[in-house]
């Protein structure tokens, strides 16, 4: 098949006028039956090298998913632009479930998605023997590797798959697989020489900012009220923080809910029906709030706690700004929360995955913990080595300001010293900072010599100083001692006055790069873009789908900027082919005009 049909099908159904990196490469693999494994970033084209090539030749093509809603997101999206395709789930009815057997029967579906329970049922298996299959693609893929950070037993045993169907190809898709999750895959799917893709990581619409963790739950309610309701995720590592942190964004006025696995399965399904429908600007969430959130304008991510792995980390703040437009990665970073998931990591019975767990948690560390680009460090991490300051983190927009800190580094070690190395965090700037708290009084270390010495600064000012001081390894928090305080041998020198210490100036506020709303670009029209956002909204609550089934953000802000109001023009905008413009052009093409004529907002009336 030549390269211009191809563009063509893009063009006319998907409404693309060129292939992003990779994606030629992989349909053409396809479309020549050979496997293949694809490495792409979250919102980089992963489902068009299997949906292009499902839509132009015959027989079926199969796609094994985790999650019953990004099924439902994707088929409802290809159905909009003219796809045969369906989901087999437990959500449907008997009567639903018949009338799509009856049709794949009928050879009247082009893509069918399943959950890998499904795929593995023997009466699944025998009809996939028996229907004209042309290709099985898994997405998620790094959740069949033991390696990869979110491994699940039943992805593990889809290798089954491959010995009921061994001249069907088999396509592996995920946005995150180091190199052992990768031969992993291939191996456990048993694919045959492989075209293998591995796109690049960088998400450079993202900004990635990490912040001193101090007053948790007011920073994150202050950074999202400057959003100005657009739409974001809050990680947390516990439900009772979820729960906490949802109320309290509730009552401020916040349209918020909270998400995590210990809630009703229908409940869950209504908060993130409501999210993807824009009925929800925040969900509060545990890592249960997971994979397939087909949600593009997601303009922020919030992680409250440290994720466990760069993997995780990617994974979930590649959910922000999968449609190219500009978002940010939001990390409150504590190295208490660190050592506290180093002492559960620790607790792992089984000495390899122990192993691997600690070195991934080490790598996220150095990324909470940099002081160069952060872009580098987690490109790094994935192979992709660059040497050149990204521009759009928190340190490259406001370095870190260096400053001689032997002083201040004296008064803490000496601190931690006086108080018989066995104290924690929080009582060692007590005594700095001259508290007069019933029980420092009481073990009489208002007398100590270093009692006061630091009472200039505040307690977020010496958080700073003590957590530089242990990621340099001059202190170290014993977790098995309750996070007490204790010195190292490197300290010596410091005390003694023998050595001078650089230290990054505290940040003791929400840094410049967070205090204002996600960085928007400035080239289109921002009264047509709510306008068009409103029609939108109506269309898709009348169709009962998410609004980015009518039209992503960034068809919108394209409408906004070149005001197309004939036909052609709108064929033009990216994301709009040909079964679009049938369905929604004459409504857009309207409002464009009405809005250029000067016309008020009108009634709208479906």
């Amino acid at each position: 098949m030549s390269e211009s049909s191809l563009s063509k099908v893009l063009a006319e159904v998907f409404g693309y006028t060129t292939f992003r990196d990779g994606q030629l490469l992989v349909i053409e693999a396809v479309m020549q039956q050979r496997d293949a494994l694809v490495l792409m970033p979250t919102g980089g084209g992963k489902s068009l090298c299997y949906q292009l090539p499902a839509v132009m030749g015959d027989g079926l093509t199969v796609v094994i998913s985790p999650l019953i809603s990004l099924m439902q997101d994707q088929v409802e999206a290809l159905q909009a632009m003219g796809v045969a395709a369906a989901a087999l789930n437990n959500g449907l009815s008997p009567e639903a479930s018949q009338r799509i057997m009856t049709q794949l029967h009928q050879n009247q579906i082009r893509l069918l998605y399943v959950s890998p329970e499904r795929a593995l049922q023997p009466y699944f298996m025998r009809q996939l023997q028996q229907w004209p299959i042309r290709l099985i693609a898994i997405d998620e893929a790094h959740c069949i590797s033991q390696w990869g950070h979110d491994f699940r037993p039943e992805y593990g045993q889809l290798g089954v798959l491959r010995e009921a169907l061994p001249k069907v190809p088999f396509m592996a898709l995920t946005a995150t697989a180091d190199a052992a999750t990768e031969g992993d895959i291939i191996s456990r799917l048993h694919l045959h020489d492989p075209v293998v893709y591995k796109g690049s990581f960088d998400r450079p619409n993202i900004r990635y900012v990490v912040e001193e963790k101090y007053k948790p739950f007011k920073q994150v309610t202050d950074y999202i009220k400057k959003q100005r309701g657009a739409s974001g995720i809050v990680y947390c590592g516990s439900r009772k923080k979820v729960e906490e942190l949802a109320e309290k964004l509730k009552r401020e006025g916040i349209r918020a809910a909270g998400y995590h696995a210990g809630m009703d399965h229908e409940i869950r399904e209504d908060i993130l029906r409501q999210f993807v429908r824009d009925d929800l600007d925040v969900v509060v969430a545990t890592v249960a709030f997971g994979m397939g959130i087909n949600k593009p304008n997601v303009r922020f991510v919030v992680h409250f706690d440290v994720p466990r792995s760069v993997e995780g980390y990617y994974q979930e703040t590649g959910r922000a700004g999968r449609d190219g437009l500009a978002a940010e990665a939001v990390l409150l970073y504590d190295p208490g929360d660190a050592a506290w998931i180093k002492s559960i990591i620790y607790e792992q019975p089984d000495e390899e995955r122990r192993r691997i767990e600690l070195h991934k948690f080490a790598a996220m560390q150095a990324l909470g913990e940099a002081q160069t680009c952060r872009r580098l460090v987690l490109l790094n991490y994935f192979n992709e080595h660059r040497t050149q300051a990204c521009g759009n983190c928190d340190i490259c927009l406001d370095p870190p300001r260096q400053y001689d800190g032997t002083v201040d580094a004296q008064k803490v070690l000496s601190c931690i010293y006086r108080v018989g190395q066995r104290y924690g965090v929080n009582h060692v700037i007590d005594v700095l900072r001259g508290s007069k708290s019933h029980r420092l009084v009481e073990l009489g270390h208002d007398k100590l010599s270093t009692y006061g010495i630091g009472a200039a600064h505040s307690h977020e000012y010496w958080l700073a100083v003590v957590r530089q001081l242990i990621h340099r390894g001059y202190v170290v928090q014993n977790m098995q001692q309750y996070g007490v305080l204790q010195l190292t041998e490197a300290a010596r020198p410091i005390l003694r006055g023998e050595i001078t210490l650089q230290l990054a100036e505290p940040r003791v506020t929400l840094t410049a790069v967070s205090k204002s709303r996600v960085v928007d670009r400035e080239d289109y029209d921002k009264v047509l873009f709510r306008r068009l956002r409103k029609l939108r909204k109506a269309i898709a609550d009348e169709e009962e789908v998410p609004p980015y089934v009518v039209f992503n953000d960034n068809s919108l802000v394209e409408m906004a900027m070149y005001c197309p109001i004939d036909e052609a023009a709108f064929l033009e905008i990216t994301g709009v082919g040909q079964k679009k413009l049938e369905r929604y052009g004459q409504e857009f093409i309207a409002a464009i005009t009405a809005y250029l004529d000067g016309e008020n907002e009108p009634l709208l009336n479906f």
